[in-house]
């Protein structure tokens, strides 16, 4: 039997986890924490429990290595997965440092035991080049190959193609991971499978599109010329991978173009505004995409043909050091310097962006710019909701007052929109008998069930 089990991005975006069943042996895809209020049978953000049985489960494949998706792999090995890490050549490099940081944050401190797990880890990954089979099992009641395609959603993000056998039957089983979104910065955009008789597909944005990028890097261009105009700080929660690299390329573009273009009076140009990362994390892996060039798109690879550096350039500092961050904090609080500060975490649920929030919501001079998806229950959610009301958000037990601006660019989301998951779908020459929908808030899996009916297609399922 060949069969499908979900432990994960059921109840919300987070978390996510989903185990193909091929006769008695079964791999995962994927081993992701929960965030905000998404949850399964019996693991949360607050209980990291594999809730599930393990012991047919052969290998787990990694589509990405976003925390959502992959936070749960030390708590994994220590219910005793003994399995390869199959994962694609990028993810191979960035997993282990994704997770040093997931370990030291929600694990341990103690860097004995942080370097014995990571170590356990880089022995079970198995990196695997785009487009080639795998053999992951093949035993006498069913076999296993996987391929992995781009699916342009983070340097080295993938959705998986699965060849089940048993017996005389066989079936192509894909699971879509996270899809990108058509022409973002740096990588180039998902093409549909060419065969899929099941299909898991996430929602996201399963009930709305997202800006072209035209109007959305004039909208950020607005952003960043308020900051110009009265000196005050626009606040990016990013993400350390994918969003902070596509930000900072699209800044450059605007720099590059506006450069000597007087702003605000007295006049500021676009080459004084100040560019900040802090987060360590996100530099560390804005320098692993500065590396990994080859796996870029041919217009990023084009710029640096002509000399240009988008993910390092003249305005961009980086912060790793704490007492850096926190004098930086202090800094931009004091004066009327103009800047724009990418920190994590995305959803500001943790991590040095909720300083800057702390520090800078009450002041209207400053920006909170979001541009990816907040989960319910999450700050960055509250911000966004009740920060044009002039509401408050709490942070570590405290109520803050929102008086900055709040924004939000959909187009800078790393998730595919409505359109662009159909377009996946209806790009297979012949249409799957199941679609699977998961990875989104109820209302975004209704509207994209809708959708896949009015086109004809049947065997839709709400996991």
């Amino acid at each position: 039997m060949i069969d499908i089990q979900h432990h994960g991005a059921t109840n919300g975006v987070t978390g996510s986890c989903h185990q193909l069943n091929v006769g008695s042996a079964a791999v995962l895809i994927d081993c992701g924490l929960f965030q905000g209020n998404d949850q399964s049978l019996g693991a949360d953000a607050n209980s990291l429990t594999i809730d599930f049985p393990i012991d047919d489960i052969r290998a787990l494949i990694v589509t990405h290595v976003h925390i959502d998706h992959v936070g749960r792999i030390p708590y994994l090995l220590s219910a005793g997965f003994d399995g390869p890490i199959i994962c694609s050549e990028p993810s191979a490099i960035m997993l282990p440092e994704i997770l040093e940081d997931a370990l030291k944050i929600g694990f341990t401190r103690d860097r004995s035991l942080i370097e014995r797990v990571l170590g356990l880890i880089r022995s079970r990954i198995v990196p695997l080049p785009y487009e080639q089979w795998h053999s992951v099992f093949d035993e006498s009641d069913g076999s296993l190959q996987v391929r992995l395609q781009r699916a342009g959603h983070i340097l080295g993000s993938a959705y998986v193609e699965c060849d089940a056998r048993i017996g005389g039957t066989q079936e192509r089983v894909v699971f879509s991971g996270d899809l990108g979104a058509p022409h973002a910065p740096l990588l180039p955009e998902p093409q549909s499978p060419e065969k899929a008789d099941r299909l898991v597909i996430e929602s996201t944005y399963g009930d709305r599109d997202h800006e072209d990028r035209e109007t959305r890097r004039y909208r950020l261009k607005a952003v960043l010329e308020h900051a110009l105009e009265d000196g005050g700080t626009v606040l990016v929660p990013a993400f350390s991978i994918g969003r902070t690299q596509e930000l900072l390329y699209e800044i450059e573009s605007l720099i590059a173009e506006f450069g000597d273009t007087p702003v605000s009076d007295p006049k500021l140009t676009w080459n004084d505004l100040e560019i900040v990362v802090d987060s360590p994390l996100a530099a560390e892996f804005t320098r692993i995409y500065d590396r990994l060039r080859p796996f870029w798109d041919d217009e990023a690879t084009e710029l640096v043909r002509d000399g240009r550096h988008p993910l390092s350039f003249e305005q961009l500092t980086v912060i790793g050091d704490h007492r850096d961050h926190l004098e930086a904090v202090d800094y931009l609080a004091r004066t009327n310097r103009p800047c724009v500060v990418l920190a994590g975490s995305g959803m500001c649920a943790g991590g040095r962006v909720v300083n800057y929030l702390k520090t800078m919501l009450g002041d209207s001079r400053n920006d909170v710019l979001f541009v990816g998806y907040q989960a319910a229950g999450t700050p960055g959610r509250d911000i966004l909701t009740y920060g044009p009301q002039g509401g408050w958000v709490e942070l570590d037990g405290e109520r803050y007052e929102i008086r900055a601006q709040v924004h939000k660019v959909g187009g800078y989301s790393a998730h595919a929109g409505q359109s662009d998951l159909i377009r996946f779908v209806e790009g297979i020459a012949q249409a799957p008998s199941e679609i699977r929908i998961v990875h989104g808030d109820p209302g975004a899996k209704r509207a994209l069930k809708y959708r896949f009916h009015d086109l004809g297609h049947t065997g839709i399922m709400i996991p």
